[in-house]
């Protein structure tokens, strides 16, 4: 429920939900997480620090059961007590009544159903990123603020947009969903490009029959970090069922976020604001990305950003 300062609904403070059921899976287990700050810090520990910064206060961590006791002691321990930290499940037989999981099948449902059982510990505006992406803090503050004064039972919402420039790779190609806007300037789709990368200076996304093209640099894409308020949640639900009934007996079908948000705005039931933020994205999309993360968080703490070592609020 939203409270008003004048005339300017004002939301409770909003809570960060961290997509983090592939870490252990991605990493071979938590113990072997790369640091990449010089004090040992991993990224998810700077998106805390800025989302902290920027007035969230609570922090819903999607995982998986089977890795609860080590995340919790390797990274959400860090947080317990200096904010409200709930933990949510993300499972395979995590389904609505009436559906099952096929017998065979060992791939998780998807961003869109991880968003979905966060719904257990979520009932304020909230922001959804992904564990291992590095965003910057100006996104944070952009996010909180549309969260804060976004009535918590309104359909609007958010999706902070990163100058593509600033989110390759140079040691490989990359995925990013450019954005397209309506002439207000709202979100009208969201085209996924699965191969961009640099060719010498220049830009180049190839499709899959090898068809090139050259890219400004300058397109705003998406690296899934959203706003919403609960009420997505309800229309999250919906989605999930009907891909269920579409999809639920295949082995590697996937539910995405983006899809659940594609569908509000293309039947006109939410308008998606694009927060623009100009900040250096960092990812390790490739082994060899990492020197250059590190580098990036090192040049932030040469020019006080952050501190070394980082720590929580």
């Amino acid at each position: 429920m939203s409270v008003s300062v004048g005339s300017k609904p004002v939301s409770p403070s909003p809570a960060l939900v961290v997509l983090a059921a592939g870490m252990g899976s991605r990493y071979g287990g938590l113990k072997q997480v790369d640091p990449v700050g010089p004090s040992g810090e991993i990224i998810i520990d700077y998106s805390i620090y800025d989302a902290l910064k920027a007035g969230f206060r609570k922090v819903v961590f999607v995982i998986r059961r089977d890795i609860e006791s080590d995340f919790r002691a390797a990274i959400g321990s860090r947080y317990e007590g200096i904010c409200d930290v709930r933990y949510v499940f993300q499972e395979l037989d995590t389904l609505p009544g009436g559906f099952s999981v096929p017998e065979d099948r060992r791939k998780p449902w998807g961003t869109g159903h991880a968003a979905l059982v966060a719904a257990a510990a979520v009932n304020e505006p909230f922001a959804v990123i992904n564990a291992d992406d590095f965003y910057g803090r100006r996104a944070f503050q952009s996010l909180a603020e549309f969260l804060r004064t976004t009535s918590a039972d309104s359909a609007d919402i958010a999706l902070v947009g990163f100058i593509l420039r600033n989110t390759l790779s140079r040691h490989g190609t990359v995925s990013r969903g450019v954005c397209e806007r309506s002439s207000a300037g709202t979100l009208e789709k969201i085209t996924e490009l699965t191969s961009i990368g640099f060719d010498g200076e220049k830009i180049i996304s190839t499709d899959d029959s090898g068809q090139r093209s050259e890219l400004t640099g300058h397109e705003l894409v998406s690296m899934n970090m959203w706003g919403f308020t609960p009420v997505f949640f309800d229309h999250l639900a919906r989605r999930f069922s009907a891909f269920l009934d579409r999809f639920g007996q295949e082995l590697t079908s996937e539910f995405y976020l983006p899809a659940a948000v594609d569908h509000m705005i293309q039947t006109k039931q939410a308008q998606v604001t694009i927060l623009r933020s100009d900040d250096q994205w960092y990812g390790v999309t490739n082994r060899a990305d990492k020197a250059h993360v590190m580098a990036g968080l090192q040049a932030l703490i040469d020019a006080g950003v952050y501190h070394s070592p980082l720590k929580p609020m």
